[in-house]
């Protein structure tokens, strides 16, 4: 999580550092594989992180060897990824949003964004993250999307009179688009990136997974998501509590989360 947003919502995980470290998903082994394997990453690599959270990406990242530098505005999220990285010399964590950092003449191979690049102010973001790589460097996205298969039951779709209920109207609610829809999207940045000449063709790799929660744990991953943070407060504990009521008493207290994990890499345009 990083970047400058008009609405402050780039920071509201701050506000719950110790719920998104256990309840949002972390990223497979298979996908830092082919990072490996298509960026040439290894011991000698310089990788930037920009918005490492509370470390769930950089936890993958430290173990190859790379020296890291993660780059992450909350103070909250930085003091936890501190506490969680601690036994990694590899890792250094810096306060600062990507627009605001200050590199310090420093240069990368690759630059790793994992859920974190969408809050990164866009005029800025691409051309500040080629100048940041060496020739050659890699820019890679790391992402989830949740998704929904046909006929599979799905906890939005058990709940949505719930949230029109607390939340009438919300342009945010709404059924997460089908798998295949997400993977349609495997070409270029992804549907709302253009960094144009700056990056050269992408490859795009799908990594599925599904995570299964009680009616208490899937409240506690909805209170990380920024739709559920911006609403008032008293408004999002009564819609959630809904929620985890709704799924012990008519679901067995237990639902799936499908997710589409992703990597989008593209080499920097010399």
């Amino acid at each position: 999580m990083t970047g400058t947003d008009t609405g402050g919502l780039g920071r509201v995980f701050n506000e719950v550092p110790e719920l998104y470290d256990r309840t949002r998903p972390t990223y497979p082994d298979a996908l830092f594989a082919d990072l490996t394997e298509i960026t040439g990453l290894g011991q000698r690599s310089r990788v930037l992180e920009v918005g490492c959270g509370t470390g769930q990406a950089t936890r993958s990242l430290a173990p190859l060897g790379c020296q890291v530098t993660a780059l992450e505005p909350g103070d909250g999220l930085a003091a936890l990824a501190r506490q969680r990285l601690a036994m990694f010399g590899n890792v250094n964590v810096e306060s600062s949003t990507f627009e605001d950092w200050d590199d310090r003449g420093r240069r990368f191979d690759v630059l790793v964004a994992a859920s974190s690049w969408h809050w990164v102010d866009p005029a800025v973001g691409w051309r500040k993250a080629r100048e940041m790589l060496s020739p050659g460097g890699w820019m890679a996205l790391l992402g989830h999307a949740t998704v929904r298969r046909p006929g599979e039951p799905e906890a939005y779709a058990e709940t949505a009179d719930l949230h029109e209920r607390f939340s009438p109207g919300d342009p945010d609610w709404g059924h997460p688009p089908l798998e295949d829809e997400v993977r349609s999207t495997s070409e270029g940045w992804g549907p709302n990136h253009d960094p144009g000449d700056l990056f050269g063709p992408t490859t795009v790799r799908w990594y599925p997974n599904v995570l299964w929660f009680d009616g208490a744990g899937f409240a506690d991953h909805l209170r990380t998501l920024s739709i559920y943070r911006k609403l008032n407060d008293d408004v999002r504990e009564l819609l959630l509590e809904a929620i985890a009521e709704r799924i012990r008493t008519r679901l067995d207290d237990r639902v799936p989360r499908r997710y589409l994990s992703m990597l989008r890499t593209g080499q920097r345009a010399d």
